[in-house]
């Protein structure tokens, strides 16, 4: 299965591919765990075309795609220099989002793209790799744990209207 997954790095012409990947995925990880009109509120936000194509362009950021055969299953985002989240530090890289479609966790997509990410990190020579992780997603953190994060700090991420506590983990490179 592994091999048949390829990584490939996404385009502006890939905005609608984009904003559905992300949008799918992120309703799968937390309708059940947020109202629906904050989940709705967030998918309007965050998944708008408008907002991709600011974050397409950010020549300090980019997304990449899982896809098997000729399906996305998941997507990668990474941040660095001044398009990082929070403000850590210049020298490392933020590892915004993995996700990866329900039907097709456990076959290694995830991994696959984190494996990703750490190789940007350590091509651009970046003293560590960071991310932010819900409090109430112990998949996730046992997943980031797993492959060496540890927790640092705490920040707060807005679902809607409600104010969430995300968990920052790092890895030193």
């Amino acid at each position: 299965m592994e091999k048949d997954i390829k990584i490939i790095k996404a385009s502006v012409s890939d905005l609608k591919a984009l904003q559905k990947i992300g949008k799918q995925t992120f309703f799968e990880t937390f309708a059940d765990s947020n109202t629906d009109d904050d989940m709705q509120k967030y998918l309007k936000q965050k998944f708008s075309e408008n907002q991709l194509t600011q974050e397409l362009n950010n020549p300090h950021s980019a997304f990449y795609f899982a896809i098997i055969g000729d399906k996305t299953v998941g997507y990668l985002k990474v941040n660095w220099l001044m398009a990082q989240t929070e403000k850590h530090d210049m020298l490392a890289l933020e590892l915004e989002r993995i996700y990866v479609l329900n039907g097709f966790q456990g076959k290694k997509i995830g991994q696959l793209l984190h494996d990703k990410a750490l190789s940007i990190a350590k091509n651009q020579k970046s003293k560590y790799l960071w991310l932010g992780v819900w409090e109430h997603n112990p998949k996730a953190i046992r997943f980031y744990e797993k492959n060496g994060f540890v927790a640092f700090d705490k920040h707060i991420f807005i679902v809607g209207v409600d104010k969430q506590t995300d968990i920052l983990m790092k890895l030193m490179l």
